[in-house]
């Protein structure tokens, strides 16, 4: 009595850097309006079922890979978008009040705020009473917020805390900018 036996060969598990390729290629095409968002959750299953290699291959094959052109593509308009981001600044930059910073030598903190009492007052709506508190600390300009409603900022992000800050820097208090000057 003969046996045969019948080998059946399958291809070995797609591997999931196979598949991240794949639905990687499947974002950018979305990502560039080259498939419709109801075609991608499509293509995305049929990419997380597939087998083989020519099954991903098949739902990728209308859609470019990410080239020379695409990185050029993207790289431009990232460019072109913090080249506008930067001009802003600089024009907003010259156009905003000079805040000069304290004598080194002073040796107390200046309370900025709509106090009477603190060194810097600054009576707009949106400045706390007691806002913020500029201070030299180890050589170097430390500015505090005091608990402000309405934040205090340095070159446009928000001060959580403290922040040290230098000559040239955009500072705010609320709704009130300033740049850090020297004497």
């Amino acid at each position: 009595m003969t046996s045969s036996f019948e080998f059946n060969t399958y291809p070995a598990r797609l591997s999931d850097a196979e598949r991240d390729k794949a639905l990687k290629v499947l974002r950018d095409g979305v990502a560039m309006g080259r498939l419709s968002h109801d075609t991608f959750i499509r293509r995305m299953e049929l990419a997380l079922a597939a087998r083989r290699p020519d099954d991903l291959a098949l739902l990728t094959a209308d859609l470019p890979t990410e080239g020379r052109v695409s990185r050029l593509v993207f790289g431009t308009v990232e460019a072109v978008s913090g080249f506008g981001v930067r001009l802003r600044r600089a024009w907003q930059a010259e156009r905003l009040p000079k805040l000069l910073l304290p004598h080194p030598g002073a040796g107390h903190p200046l309370r900025i705020g709509r106090d009477p009492a603190s060194g810097l007052r600054l009576t707009h709506e949106t400045v706390s009473r007691v806002h913020a508190e500029l201070s030299r600390q180890g050589g170097m300009w430390v500015l505090r917020d005091l608990g402000s409603t309405n934040g205090t900022t340095v070159n446009g992000r928000r001060v959580i805390g403290a922040a040290v800050v230098r000559e040239g820097d955009q500072i705010g208090f609320g709704q009130m900018a300033f740049r850090l000057a020297v004497n």
